[in-house]
């Protein structure tokens, strides 16, 4: 493993109120998997873009006479190379066995994690609004995104925080540090980028979309200390953990179980609105609503941030195949499908005028604060150090 990769392996998981507590062995096995992605990063991808670029990429444009025309044409030819299947075999197995490995950790704890729930919860700087009758969209539920066990609407019971623990513990093994040890660099790097961007945006009001257990949300409490933060999704396990996680932590967020393409509040709203990694999760029915809601809650002036990973066009054909195995074997459905999705298009559509609707890179506030500069490859967590957001304002 190189030396980058074993800095970000050094970090460890910053500490919460809510966090799953693993014993030796539980550890033991969270380190394994961590230690078998970081190797399939580090030592099994290098040989997967040097096998294309010197014997699949040649071999077919010596007998085609062109070069592979997309990414679609790569993968079939990927998928007949042994090193590429022995590679998306091992992905998904890590994957699998990531998920595995913390819920034998909440499956011993869980009613010591309900009880710290209740007794974060009763700080109530911030609130939590559940709705049991809210519709879950079929696209979010139908399948268990990114190989989750119950996906993010899935709820155990009255008081479940189960989702929200194994999500939490989850994406830190799965990052492999790359994301801070809040796991929380999406939304950090978009807060961080507003504040340059616009240095004297003063919003008052702020919604983050598809908060999941709020890494990315508690960022934006920091930057704007004076602004009332709301975030929403559609798993109640989920809130409820985000909620306790961010009392626990002493930041106010009001939490709803809510849809991101229909929700309750009122028109104009809101000054700022955010998501992170939200689109890639989001069908293409979805996806325009999410965007008229955003203008439809905007007041005058508002600005709204939603950062991702790039977007096809922004990389080379390889890159786009490496990227698009998520898709592939991951249970990420959307992932592929969105990233050819004409975003500044949608947002015009959905009310924002053309010129105040843009793609920006907003730099990685972590990887810049800890000193980390290595551009990492498509097929990891993140393929640069910076995340690309569609910025739109009204």
């Amino acid at each position: 493993m190189g030396s980058q990769s074993n800095a970000f392996f050094a970090v460890p998981q910053g500490p919460h109120g809510m966090l799953v507590e693993a014993d030796r062995d539980e550890r033991a096995r969270q380190d394994f998997v961590r230690s078998f992605k970081a190797f399939i990063q580090s030592d099994i991808v290098p040989g997967i873009h040097a096998t294309y670029h010197h014997e699949v990429k040649p071999l077919h444009e010596q007998r085609a006479g062109h070069p592979p025309r997309d990414r679609h044409e790569i993968r079939q030819l990927m998928t007949q190379h042994p090193l590429f299947r022995n590679y998306a075999s091992l992905q998904r197995v890590s994957q699998e066995l990531l998920w595995d490995v913390v819920l034998d950790s909440i499956e011993r704890t869980l009613p010591d994690l309900v009880a710290r729930a209740r007794s974060q919860g009763k700080r109530m700087q911030g609130s939590l609004t559940l709705n049991p009758k809210l519709s879950l969209p079929k696209y979010a539920v139908g399948v268990d995104i990114h190989c989750m066990p119950g996906g993010y609407g899935g709820e155990g019971g009255p008081d479940d925080v189960t989702a929200g623990a194994l999500y939490d513990r989850g994406v830190y093994l799965y990052a492999l540090g790359m994301m801070g040890p809040m796991n929380d660099d999406i939304g950090g790097s978009a807060a961080k980028f507003v504040r340059d961007r616009f240095p004297d945006f003063k919003p008052r009001r702020i919604l983050d979309l598809g908060c999941t257990v709020g890494h990315s949300t508690l960022p934006f409490v920091d930057a704007f200390p004076q602004a009332e933060v709301h975030a929403i999704d559609i798993g109640p396990s989920l809130l409820r953990y985000a909620h306790a996680r961010a009392e626990s932590l002493g930041k106010r967020v009001h939490f709803s179980q809510q849809d991101a393409a229909a929700t309750n509040f009122p028109d104009g709203h809101f000054d700022l609105i955010t998501s992170s990694i939200l689109f890639h999760e989001t069908s293409a029915k979805a996806l325009p609503a999410i965007l008229r809601e955003t203008w439809r809650l905007l007041a005058p002036g508002g600005i709204a941030v939603h950062g991702d990973l790039p977007p096809f066009w922004a990389m080379d054909e390889f890159n786009q195949f490496m990227l698009d195995c998520e898709t592939w074997y991951n249970n990420e459905p959307y992932w592929g499908a969105m990233r050819e999705v004409d975003q500044v298009a949608l947002g015009i559509k959905a009310g924002f005028a053309a010129e105040n609707v843009e793609f920006c890179m907003a730099p990685s506030a972590y990887r810049a604060a800890a000193g980390h500069d290595r551009n990492f490859e498509a097929g990891e967590f993140a393929p640069g150090n910076a995340w690309q957001v569609l910025v739109t304002r009204k």
